[in-house]
């Protein structure tokens, strides 16, 4: 029997983590050890997604795989770098060597994740690399998965488009210029459903909030991001 190598998984909620994880789990040299995702710590949200943490819980637990949270509260690259650090060297003390993210094609990203990882003596794997973003979100879909776009960026995309099942639809009417897997930041999306669960995560649709960038950081047309503060079937927080 060939000896599986132990891998983490960086995992944001989404549907890029979501494909991503699907092939690494089919991949027999691979054994995912754990789930990492980094939260705000003050309003205990997954980072860029603002899904409450109530539903990563709920990810992790379909799933089937251990969850280890990373907090970042100031949100600076070196915050998150340290932090991060900490984390994976943990890990590297249990045998891990690799990290699996679900990035596609942002070369200063990757190359940003491996420098960080090398510091350590570490790698980065990236199962979705280069691949095309259409192909990429057509497989996703004809596998079964579910998602719902949780955020935007109004550089792209209006409040519409936010709150709302991620289909062959949506992708139809997607204003030329942006990805069909977003992978430039124009959205991020929820993964409820698909191979990698054992069940449907069930939860409530709540408002759409809009949060304007700090004027001295907008570039571009970017002024802000739409959200849609999804909620744990009947929940009453807010």
């Amino acid at each position: 029997m060939i000896k599986k190598e132990k891998v983490i998984f960086c995992w944001s909620g989404g549907k890029d983590s979501a494909l991503a994880l699907y092939k690494i789990l089919n991949d027999e040299s691979l054994e995912v050890v754990s789930l990492l995702t980094s939260l705000n710590e003050t309003y205990r949200r997954i980072s860029m997604h603002g899904v409450r943490e109530e539903l990563l819980d709920e990810q992790a637990q379909k799933i089937g795989l251990p969850l280890v949270k990373m907090y970042v509260k100031e949100g600076t690259n070196m915050e998150y770098e340290q932090k991060m650090e900490e984390v994976l060297l943990d890990f590297k003390s249990q045998g891990v060597e690799q990290v699996v993210f679900g990035d596609i094609f942002l070369e200063d990203l990757r190359a940003y994740r491996e420098k960080n990882l090398s510091k350590i003596g570490m790698k980065a794997l990236f199962p979705l690399w280069k691949k095309d973003t259409s192909a990429l979100v057509n497989e996703f879909l004809d596998l079964g998965f579910k998602t719902i776009v949780c955020c935007v960026n109004d550089a792209s995309l209006d409040d519409k488009k936010v709150g709302v099942e991620l289909n062959l639809e949506y992708l139809k009417n997607l204003p030329g210029g942006v990805d069909p897997c977003g992978e430039n930041g124009e959205f991020h999306t929820f993964c409820y459903d698909g191979p990698v669960f054992t069940k449907s995560i069930k939860f409530d649709i709540g408002e759409k909030v809009y949060k304007a960038l700090d004027p001295l950081l907008v570039q571009g047309k970017t002024k802000g991001f739409w959200y849609c503060d999804l909620m744990p079937e009947h929940s009453d927080s807010v």
